[in-house]
Protein backbone atom coordinates (compact mmCIF):
# COMPACT_ATOMS: atom_id res chain seq x y z
CA UNK A 1 0.00 0.00 0.00
CA UNK A 2 2.21 2.23 1.32
CA UNK A 3 5.63 1.59 -1.27
CA UNK A 4 6.97 4.94 -1.61
CA UNK A 5 11.10 3.69 -1.94
CA UNK A 6 12.11 1.87 -5.12
CA UNK A 7 14.72 -0.44 -4.82
CA UNK A 8 16.56 -0.74 -7.91
CA UNK A 9 16.78 2.97 -8.59
CA UNK A 10 20.05 3.45 -10.80
CA UNK A 11 22.91 5.43 -9.16
CA UNK A 12 23.71 8.94 -11.05
CA UNK A 13 24.93 11.89 -11.04
CA UNK A 14 21.49 13.46 -11.65
CA UNK A 15 19.74 11.71 -8.89
CA UNK A 16 22.50 12.38 -6.66
CA UNK A 17 22.35 16.10 -7.47
CA UNK A 18 18.69 16.75 -7.28
CA UNK A 19 18.07 14.09 -4.42
CA UNK A 20 20.76 16.34 -2.22
CA UNK A 21 19.38 19.64 -3.11
CA UNK A 22 16.17 17.80 -1.58
CA UNK A 23 17.80 16.57 2.00
CA UNK A 24 19.57 20.50 2.11
CA UNK A 25 16.08 21.83 2.72
CA UNK A 26 14.84 19.76 4.75
CA UNK A 27 18.01 19.27 6.94
CA UNK A 28 18.15 22.97 7.86
CA UNK A 29 15.05 22.50 10.25
CA UNK A 30 15.97 19.39 11.96
CA UNK A 31 19.36 21.01 12.60
CA UNK A 32 18.01 24.43 13.99
CA UNK A 33 15.52 22.44 16.50
CA UNK A 34 17.81 19.95 17.53
CA UNK A 35 20.42 23.02 18.49
CA UNK A 36 17.19 24.48 20.14
CA UNK A 37 16.87 21.67 21.97
CA UNK A 38 20.01 21.47 23.24
CA UNK A 39 20.22 25.15 24.54
CA UNK A 40 22.13 26.13 21.44
CA UNK A 41 22.87 28.98 18.87
CA UNK A 42 20.82 27.09 15.79
CA UNK A 43 24.55 27.60 14.02
CA UNK A 44 25.64 25.07 16.42
CA UNK A 45 23.28 22.88 14.35
CA UNK A 46 23.71 23.50 11.28
CA UNK A 47 27.37 23.53 11.36
CA UNK A 48 27.25 19.94 12.43
CA UNK A 49 24.89 19.10 9.81
CA UNK A 50 27.61 20.16 7.08
CA UNK A 51 30.31 19.33 8.48
CA UNK A 52 29.30 15.88 9.60
CA UNK A 53 27.19 15.33 6.60
CA UNK A 54 29.98 16.00 4.11
CA UNK A 55 32.94 13.95 5.99
CA UNK A 56 30.47 11.03 6.08
CA UNK A 57 29.59 11.09 2.87
CA UNK A 58 33.10 10.88 1.48
CA UNK A 59 34.79 8.38 4.17
CA UNK A 60 31.68 6.61 5.56
CA UNK A 61 30.58 3.40 4.88
CA UNK A 62 27.00 4.07 3.61
CA UNK A 63 26.59 5.74 0.58
CA UNK A 64 23.09 7.14 0.10
CA UNK A 65 22.83 7.87 3.88
CA UNK A 66 22.81 11.37 5.58
CA UNK A 67 24.18 12.39 8.69
CA UNK A 68 24.10 15.21 11.04
CA UNK A 69 23.06 17.12 14.02
CA UNK A 70 20.01 14.58 15.58
CA UNK A 71 17.71 14.42 18.68
CA UNK A 72 19.43 11.57 20.08
CA UNK A 73 22.29 13.24 20.65
CA UNK A 74 20.61 16.62 21.43
CA UNK A 75 18.80 15.06 24.49
CA UNK A 76 22.41 13.67 25.73
CA UNK A 77 24.18 16.99 25.62
CA UNK A 78 21.51 19.60 27.10
CA UNK A 79 22.72 18.63 30.50
CA UNK A 80 26.36 19.50 29.70
CA UNK A 81 25.95 22.38 27.85
CA UNK A 82 23.58 23.20 30.95
CA UNK A 83 26.37 22.71 33.59
CA UNK A 84 29.44 23.84 31.83
CA UNK A 85 28.87 25.64 28.96
CA UNK A 86 29.26 25.24 24.82
CA UNK A 87 33.36 24.79 25.46
CA UNK A 88 32.52 21.52 27.19
CA UNK A 89 30.41 20.16 24.58
CA UNK A 90 32.90 20.60 21.67
CA UNK A 91 35.46 19.08 23.73
CA UNK A 92 33.46 16.04 24.61
CA UNK A 93 32.39 15.75 20.79
CA UNK A 94 36.00 15.64 20.16
CA UNK A 95 36.38 13.25 22.51
CA UNK A 96 33.00 11.28 20.92
CA UNK A 97 35.07 11.05 17.55
CA UNK A 98 37.76 9.13 18.75
CA UNK A 99 36.42 6.87 20.88
CA UNK A 100 33.89 6.10 17.33
CA UNK A 101 37.33 5.59 15.50
CA UNK A 102 38.71 3.03 17.87
CA UNK A 103 35.42 1.25 18.06
CA UNK A 104 36.15 0.63 13.68
CA UNK A 105 39.41 0.40 13.97
CA UNK A 106 38.86 -2.69 16.21
CA UNK A 107 35.99 -4.00 14.10
CA UNK A 108 33.25 -3.29 16.70
CA UNK A 109 30.88 -2.47 13.85
CA UNK A 110 30.54 -6.13 13.27
CA UNK A 111 28.24 -6.14 16.73
CA UNK A 112 25.21 -4.65 15.05
CA UNK A 113 24.67 -8.25 13.44
CA UNK A 114 23.65 -9.19 17.06
CA UNK A 115 20.34 -6.82 17.11
CA UNK A 116 17.34 -9.26 16.48
CA UNK A 117 14.49 -8.59 13.45
CA UNK A 118 12.41 -7.69 16.42
CA UNK A 119 14.62 -5.32 17.72
CA UNK A 120 15.27 -4.00 14.58
CA UNK A 121 11.58 -3.67 13.65
CA UNK A 122 10.46 -1.85 16.90
CA UNK A 123 13.22 0.50 16.20
CA UNK A 124 12.23 1.62 13.26
CA UNK A 125 8.16 1.55 14.21
CA UNK A 126 9.44 3.95 17.62
CA UNK A 127 11.60 6.22 14.98
CA UNK A 128 8.63 6.56 12.83
CA UNK A 129 6.00 7.70 15.76
CA UNK A 130 9.32 9.97 17.12
CA UNK A 131 9.23 11.49 13.79
CA UNK A 132 4.89 11.75 13.41
CA UNK A 133 5.37 13.44 17.14
CA UNK A 134 7.86 16.06 16.62
CA UNK A 135 5.66 17.11 13.66
CA UNK A 136 2.39 17.35 15.50
CA UNK A 137 4.85 19.50 18.05
CA UNK A 138 5.12 21.94 15.06
CA UNK A 139 1.43 22.47 15.47
CA UNK A 140 2.44 24.40 18.95
CA UNK A 141 3.72 27.96 19.18
CA UNK A 142 4.85 29.20 22.73
CA UNK A 143 3.70 26.27 23.85
CA UNK A 144 -0.06 26.94 22.24
CA UNK A 145 -2.02 24.76 20.31
CA UNK A 146 -2.44 26.36 16.94
CA UNK A 147 -6.39 26.58 16.18
CA UNK A 148 -8.50 28.15 14.00
CA UNK A 149 -7.62 29.51 10.20
CA UNK A 150 -4.21 29.09 11.12
CA UNK A 151 -4.57 25.53 11.97
CA UNK A 152 -6.61 24.59 8.78
CA UNK A 153 -4.38 26.39 6.84
CA UNK A 154 -1.58 24.82 7.81
CA UNK A 155 -3.28 21.04 7.55
CA UNK A 156 -4.56 21.93 3.90
CA UNK A 157 -0.40 22.82 3.03
CA UNK A 158 0.43 19.49 4.46
CA UNK A 159 -2.22 17.76 2.82
CA UNK A 160 -1.57 18.86 -0.76
CA UNK A 161 2.60 18.34 -0.02
CA UNK A 162 2.22 14.93 0.99
CA UNK A 163 -0.72 14.27 -2.51
CA UNK A 164 2.71 15.94 -4.73
CA UNK A 165 4.88 13.84 -2.93
CA UNK A 166 2.48 10.24 -3.41
CA UNK A 167 1.52 11.04 -7.27
CA UNK A 168 3.72 12.85 -8.87
CA UNK A 169 6.05 9.97 -9.34
CA UNK A 170 3.08 8.47 -11.29
CA UNK A 171 3.59 11.21 -14.07
CA UNK A 172 7.29 11.69 -14.17
CA UNK A 173 10.29 10.52 -12.15
CA UNK A 174 12.62 13.31 -14.00
CA UNK A 175 12.64 15.23 -10.63
CA UNK A 176 12.08 14.04 -7.39
CA UNK A 177 8.60 14.80 -5.84
CA UNK A 178 9.46 15.85 -2.66
CA UNK A 179 11.89 19.01 -4.41
CA UNK A 180 8.69 19.58 -6.57
CA UNK A 181 6.40 19.39 -3.31
CA UNK A 182 8.92 22.05 -1.51
CA UNK A 183 9.45 24.11 -4.30
CA UNK A 184 5.47 24.13 -5.26
CA UNK A 185 4.66 25.22 -2.08
CA UNK A 186 6.71 27.65 -0.98
CA UNK A 187 5.70 29.45 -4.06
CA UNK A 188 1.97 29.09 -3.72
CA UNK A 189 2.42 30.57 -0.04
CA UNK A 190 4.19 33.34 -0.92
CA UNK A 191 1.87 34.11 -4.47
CA UNK A 192 -1.03 33.73 -2.58
CA UNK A 193 0.29 36.28 0.58
CA UNK A 194 -0.90 33.26 2.96
CA UNK A 195 -0.44 34.29 6.68
CA UNK A 196 1.27 30.99 8.02
CA UNK A 197 4.55 29.88 9.50
CA UNK A 198 8.05 29.76 8.06
CA UNK A 199 11.76 28.58 8.63
CA UNK A 200 12.87 32.11 9.68
CA UNK A 201 9.70 32.08 12.34
CA UNK A 202 11.95 29.34 14.10
CA UNK A 203 15.64 31.00 14.01
CA UNK A 204 17.38 33.17 11.73
CA UNK A 205 19.95 30.54 10.06
CA UNK A 206 22.15 32.73 8.50
CA UNK A 207 25.90 32.86 9.42
CA UNK A 208 29.60 32.67 8.28
CA UNK A 209 31.87 29.53 7.60
CA UNK A 210 32.21 27.65 10.37
CA UNK A 211 35.43 28.40 11.79
CA UNK A 212 38.15 26.39 13.40
CA UNK A 213 38.13 26.58 16.84
CA UNK A 214 39.87 24.82 19.72
CA UNK A 215 37.73 23.64 22.67
CA UNK A 216 38.63 26.57 25.47
CA UNK A 217 38.73 23.90 28.57
CA UNK A 218 41.49 23.13 30.38
CA UNK A 219 43.65 20.27 29.67
CA UNK A 220 43.79 18.76 32.61
CA UNK A 221 41.77 14.96 34.66
CA UNK A 222 39.25 17.02 36.18
CA UNK A 223 38.19 18.44 32.82
CA UNK A 224 38.26 14.86 31.41
CA UNK A 225 35.90 13.74 34.16
CA UNK A 226 33.47 15.81 32.75
CA UNK A 227 33.65 15.29 29.38
CA UNK A 228 34.02 11.12 29.16
CA UNK A 229 30.66 9.98 30.49
CA UNK A 230 28.74 12.20 28.31
CA UNK A 231 31.28 11.80 25.44
CA UNK A 232 30.89 8.12 25.65
CA UNK A 233 26.85 8.13 25.45
CA UNK A 234 27.46 10.34 22.96
CA UNK A 235 29.68 7.47 20.92
CA UNK A 236 27.24 4.36 21.57
CA UNK A 237 24.27 6.67 21.00
CA UNK A 238 25.37 7.99 17.29
CA UNK A 239 27.37 4.28 16.38
CA UNK A 240 23.72 1.79 17.81
CA UNK A 241 21.35 4.86 15.54
CA UNK A 242 23.63 5.48 12.58
CA UNK A 243 24.64 0.95 12.42
CA UNK A 244 20.94 0.44 11.97
CA UNK A 245 20.02 3.38 9.95
CA UNK A 246 22.71 2.04 7.74
CA UNK A 247 21.16 -1.78 8.08
CA UNK A 248 17.99 0.14 7.13
CA UNK A 249 19.31 1.63 4.09
CA UNK A 250 20.85 -1.70 3.27
CA UNK A 251 17.37 -3.35 3.26
CA UNK A 252 15.60 -0.51 1.20
CA UNK A 253 18.21 -0.88 -1.78
CA UNK A 254 19.17 -4.33 -1.23
CA UNK A 255 22.44 -3.51 -1.14
CA UNK A 256 25.34 -3.69 1.53
CA UNK A 257 27.20 -1.04 3.25
CA UNK A 258 30.29 -1.42 5.67
CA UNK A 259 29.52 -1.23 9.06
CA UNK A 260 33.30 -0.97 10.80
CA UNK A 261 34.12 1.92 7.78
CA UNK A 262 30.71 3.61 9.12
CA UNK A 263 32.18 3.85 12.51
CA UNK A 264 35.84 5.28 11.49
CA UNK A 265 33.58 7.59 9.25
CA UNK A 266 31.13 8.86 12.32
CA UNK A 267 34.52 9.15 14.33
CA UNK A 268 36.25 11.55 11.77
CA UNK A 269 33.32 14.02 11.22
CA UNK A 270 32.68 14.15 15.00
CA UNK A 271 36.24 14.83 15.70
CA UNK A 272 36.52 17.61 13.27
CA UNK A 273 32.87 18.89 13.82
CA UNK A 274 33.88 19.57 17.27
CA UNK A 275 36.70 21.67 16.67
CA UNK A 276 34.44 23.54 13.78
CA UNK A 277 32.10 24.75 16.34
CA UNK A 278 29.43 21.79 15.25
CA UNK A 279 27.21 20.12 18.12
CA UNK A 280 27.50 16.60 16.67
CA UNK A 281 25.85 14.24 15.80
CA UNK A 282 25.39 10.67 13.25
CA UNK A 283 22.98 9.20 10.71
CA UNK A 284 19.75 10.97 10.41
CA UNK A 285 17.20 8.47 9.52
CA UNK A 286 14.27 10.81 8.15
CA UNK A 287 17.05 12.71 6.15
CA UNK A 288 18.26 9.27 5.15
CA UNK A 289 14.88 8.05 3.67
CA UNK A 290 14.24 11.33 1.95
CA UNK A 291 17.25 11.19 0.06
CA UNK A 292 16.63 7.14 -0.95
CA UNK A 293 12.74 8.20 -2.05
CA UNK A 294 14.32 11.21 -3.99
CA UNK A 295 16.72 9.03 -5.89
CA UNK A 296 19.83 9.21 -4.54
CA UNK A 297 21.83 5.96 -3.92
CA UNK A 298 25.67 7.50 -4.14
CA UNK A 299 28.36 9.35 -2.15
CA UNK A 300 27.95 12.16 -4.03
CA UNK A 301 23.84 12.85 -3.01
CA UNK A 302 25.31 13.60 0.83
CA UNK A 303 28.25 15.78 -0.58
CA UNK A 304 25.59 17.67 -2.39
CA UNK A 305 22.97 18.02 0.35
CA UNK A 306 26.45 19.56 2.80
CA UNK A 307 27.74 21.78 0.33
CA UNK A 308 23.90 23.20 -0.92
CA UNK A 309 23.17 23.58 3.38
CA UNK A 310 26.28 25.58 3.15
CA UNK A 311 25.64 27.45 0.86
CA UNK A 312 22.47 28.13 2.19
CA UNK A 313 24.24 29.05 5.46
CA UNK A 314 26.24 31.87 4.04
CA UNK A 315 23.98 33.15 0.47
CA UNK A 316 20.68 32.16 0.53
CA UNK A 317 19.21 32.02 4.48
CA UNK A 318 16.83 34.59 3.41
CA UNK A 319 15.04 32.70 0.87
CA UNK A 320 15.19 29.54 3.00
CA UNK A 321 13.52 31.34 6.14
CA UNK A 322 11.09 31.37 3.33
CA UNK A 323 9.96 28.15 3.45
CA UNK A 324 6.73 27.24 5.27
CA UNK A 325 6.84 25.00 8.09
CA UNK A 326 3.81 22.69 6.82
CA UNK A 327 5.61 21.89 3.91
CA UNK A 328 8.18 20.52 5.76
CA UNK A 329 5.82 19.05 7.87
CA UNK A 330 4.02 17.41 5.23
CA UNK A 331 7.50 15.65 4.02
CA UNK A 332 8.30 14.36 6.88
CA UNK A 333 4.85 12.68 7.27
CA UNK A 334 5.48 11.22 3.87
CA UNK A 335 8.73 10.03 5.86
CA UNK A 336 6.58 8.19 8.42
CA UNK A 337 4.52 6.56 6.14
CA UNK A 338 7.57 5.38 4.17
CA UNK A 339 9.07 4.91 7.01
CA UNK A 340 6.81 2.73 9.53
CA UNK A 341 6.56 -1.29 8.82
CA UNK A 342 2.84 -1.43 8.50
CA UNK A 343 3.34 -4.90 7.69
CA UNK A 344 4.30 -5.75 11.47
CA UNK A 345 0.66 -5.78 12.24
CA UNK A 346 0.23 -8.72 10.19
CA UNK A 347 2.84 -10.67 12.54
CA UNK A 348 0.10 -11.07 15.31
CA UNK A 349 -0.49 -14.59 15.51
CA UNK A 350 2.25 -15.73 13.60
CA UNK A 351 5.62 -15.22 15.09
CA UNK A 352 6.17 -15.97 18.67
CA UNK A 353 4.90 -13.65 21.38
CA UNK A 354 7.74 -13.40 23.03
CA UNK A 355 9.43 -11.44 19.68
CA UNK A 356 6.00 -9.59 19.57
CA UNK A 357 6.53 -7.96 22.70
CA UNK A 358 10.21 -7.62 22.59
CA UNK A 359 9.43 -5.16 19.25
CA UNK A 360 6.54 -3.42 21.20
CA UNK A 361 8.53 -2.27 23.96
CA UNK A 362 11.43 -1.39 21.66
CA UNK A 363 9.37 1.04 20.10
CA UNK A 364 7.91 2.29 23.15
CA UNK A 365 10.82 3.38 24.92
CA UNK A 366 12.12 5.00 22.08
CA UNK A 367 8.93 7.07 22.00
CA UNK A 368 8.94 7.65 25.76
CA UNK A 369 13.02 8.32 25.97
CA UNK A 370 14.20 9.55 22.53
CA UNK A 371 16.49 6.93 23.66
CA UNK A 372 17.29 5.05 20.78
CA UNK A 373 20.58 3.23 22.19
CA UNK A 374 18.87 2.51 25.04
CA UNK A 375 15.19 1.20 23.41
CA UNK A 376 17.86 -0.79 21.28
CA UNK A 377 20.12 -2.35 24.03
CA UNK A 378 17.18 -3.00 26.52
CA UNK A 379 15.47 -5.12 23.18
CA UNK A 380 18.69 -7.09 22.70
CA UNK A 381 18.83 -8.11 26.32
CA UNK A 382 15.07 -9.24 26.55
CA UNK A 383 15.84 -11.15 23.25
CA UNK A 384 18.32 -13.00 24.87
CA UNK A 385 16.63 -13.66 27.93
CA UNK A 386 13.52 -15.02 25.64
CA UNK A 387 16.05 -17.35 23.88
CA UNK A 388 17.54 -18.53 26.91
CA UNK A 389 14.65 -18.96 28.72
CA UNK A 390 13.25 -20.86 25.54
CA UNK A 391 16.45 -23.36 25.12
CA UNK A 392 16.42 -23.79 28.48
CA UNK A 393 13.67 -26.40 28.80
CA UNK A 394 14.88 -27.97 25.11
CA UNK A 395 17.36 -30.31 27.03
CA UNK A 396 16.21 -33.93 26.74
CA UNK A 397 17.81 -37.13 27.63
CA UNK A 398 16.97 -40.71 25.94
CA UNK A 399 17.79 -43.33 28.75
CA UNK A 400 19.11 -46.75 27.91
CA UNK A 401 19.81 -49.79 30.33
CA UNK A 402 21.64 -52.89 29.10
CA UNK A 403 21.34 -56.42 29.49
CA UNK A 404 24.80 -55.91 31.97
CA UNK A 405 23.13 -53.07 34.18
CA UNK A 406 24.79 -50.38 32.39
CA UNK A 407 22.61 -47.23 32.19
CA UNK A 408 23.53 -44.67 29.25
CA UNK A 409 21.73 -40.92 29.23
CA UNK A 410 21.99 -39.28 25.53
CA UNK A 411 21.46 -35.98 26.07
CA UNK A 412 20.10 -33.42 23.51
CA UNK A 413 20.50 -29.62 23.82
CA UNK A 414 23.14 -26.76 24.89
CA UNK A 415 23.98 -27.04 28.01
CA UNK A 416 24.65 -23.41 29.64
CA UNK A 417 23.91 -20.85 33.03
CA UNK A 418 20.14 -21.11 32.23
CA UNK A 419 19.87 -25.18 31.50
CA UNK A 420 21.67 -26.36 34.72
CA UNK A 421 18.50 -26.77 36.77
CA UNK A 422 17.06 -29.29 34.20
CA UNK A 423 20.31 -30.76 33.65
CA UNK A 424 20.41 -32.20 37.28
CA UNK A 425 16.92 -32.95 37.58
CA UNK A 426 17.79 -35.67 34.57
CA UNK A 427 19.73 -37.61 36.69
CA UNK A 428 19.19 -39.93 39.90
CA UNK A 429 22.17 -40.92 41.24
CA UNK A 430 20.90 -42.91 44.12
CA UNK A 431 18.86 -45.05 42.23
CA UNK A 432 21.25 -45.73 38.57
CA UNK A 433 23.18 -48.51 38.75
CA UNK A 434 26.45 -48.66 39.42
CA UNK A 435 27.84 -47.65 36.08
CA UNK A 436 26.48 -44.80 34.56
CA UNK A 437 27.14 -43.32 30.90
CA UNK A 438 26.21 -40.00 29.81
CA UNK A 439 26.49 -39.42 26.04
CA UNK A 440 27.13 -35.49 24.37
CA UNK A 441 27.44 -35.97 21.20
CA UNK A 442 23.87 -34.33 20.69
CA UNK A 443 24.83 -31.75 23.82
CA UNK A 444 27.03 -28.86 23.88
CA UNK A 445 28.82 -27.57 26.97
CA UNK A 446 28.37 -23.74 26.36
CA UNK A 447 29.62 -21.93 29.38
CA UNK A 448 31.20 -22.19 32.58
CA UNK A 449 28.20 -22.78 34.46
CA UNK A 450 27.97 -25.59 31.95
CA UNK A 451 31.32 -27.00 33.08
CA UNK A 452 30.43 -26.56 36.97
CA UNK A 453 27.28 -28.31 36.55
CA UNK A 454 29.24 -31.25 35.41
CA UNK A 455 31.53 -31.56 37.88
CA UNK A 456 28.66 -31.05 40.41
CA UNK A 457 27.24 -34.05 39.03
CA UNK A 458 30.55 -36.50 39.11
CA UNK A 459 30.44 -35.42 42.72
CA UNK A 460 26.91 -36.22 43.32
CA UNK A 461 28.03 -40.07 41.40
CA UNK A 462 30.74 -39.90 43.13
CA UNK A 463 29.15 -39.47 46.97
CA UNK A 464 26.41 -42.39 45.70
CA UNK A 465 29.47 -45.10 45.19
CA UNK A 466 28.42 -45.40 41.02
CA UNK A 467 31.11 -44.97 38.13
CA UNK A 468 30.78 -42.07 36.30
CA UNK A 469 31.71 -42.26 32.22
CA UNK A 470 31.47 -39.07 30.28
CA UNK A 471 31.75 -39.38 26.58
CA UNK A 472 31.64 -37.45 23.68
CA UNK A 473 32.84 -34.08 25.39
CA UNK A 474 34.83 -31.45 23.35
CA UNK A 475 39.24 -31.20 24.27
CA UNK A 476 38.13 -27.88 26.00
CA UNK A 477 35.19 -29.37 28.17
CA UNK A 478 37.88 -31.59 29.59
CA UNK A 479 40.57 -29.09 30.21
CA UNK A 480 38.44 -27.21 31.72
CA UNK A 481 36.81 -30.06 34.40
CA UNK A 482 37.97 -30.45 37.73
CA UNK A 483 36.12 -33.32 39.47
CA UNK A 484 34.61 -34.81 36.30
CA UNK A 485 38.26 -34.97 34.35
CA UNK A 486 39.19 -38.17 35.30
CA UNK A 487 36.16 -39.58 34.21
CA UNK A 488 36.02 -38.64 30.62
CA UNK A 489 36.56 -40.97 28.10
CA UNK A 490 38.89 -39.55 25.27
CA UNK A 491 37.82 -40.77 21.61
CA UNK A 492 40.02 -38.75 19.25
CA UNK A 493 38.27 -39.76 16.13
CA UNK A 494 34.75 -39.51 17.71
CA UNK A 495 34.74 -36.35 20.06
CA UNK A 496 33.19 -33.15 19.04
CA UNK A 497 35.72 -30.10 18.38
CA UNK A 498 34.11 -26.86 19.77
CA UNK A 499 34.77 -24.11 22.10
CA UNK A 500 33.43 -23.42 25.29
CA UNK A 501 32.68 -19.37 26.13
CA UNK A 502 35.58 -19.17 28.96
CA UNK A 503 39.24 -17.12 28.40
CA UNK A 504 40.92 -19.09 30.20
CA UNK A 505 39.99 -22.75 27.97
CA UNK A 506 42.06 -20.88 25.02
CA UNK A 507 45.01 -20.44 27.56
CA UNK A 508 45.14 -23.99 28.22
CA UNK A 509 44.88 -25.19 25.26
CA UNK A 510 47.82 -22.84 23.86
CA UNK A 511 49.86 -24.00 26.88
CA UNK A 512 49.41 -27.57 26.34
CA UNK A 513 50.15 -27.22 23.12
CA UNK A 514 53.50 -25.33 23.70
CA UNK A 515 54.45 -27.69 26.16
Amino acid sequence: MFKLIHKRVPSNAKNDILSGLTVALALVPEAVAFALLAGLNPLVGLYAAFTIGLITSIIGGRPGMISGATGAIAVVIGTLVAIHGVEYLFAAVVLTGLIQIVFGLFKMGKFIRLVPHPVFLGFVNGLAIVIFLAQVKQFKVGGEWITGTPLMLMLVIVAITMAIIHFLPRLTRAVPSTLVAIVIGTVAVLFLGLDTRTVGDIAPIGGVFPPFHLPDVPIDFEMLKIIFPYAMIMALVGLIESLLTLNLIDDLTETTGQPNRECIGQGVANTVTGLFGGMGGCAMVGQSLINIKSGGRGRLSGIVASVVLLFFILYLSKYIEMIPVAVLIGVMMMVVIGTFEWGSFRLFGKVPMPDIIVGISVAVITVLTDNLALAVITGVIMSALSYAWESAGKIQSVEEVESDGKKTYRLHGAIFFASINTFHAIFSPKEDPENVYIDFEDSRVIDHSAIEAIDKLADRYQKAGKTLHLVHLSEECRLLLKTAKHLVEVNVLEDPHYHVAIDKAKARIEGTIST
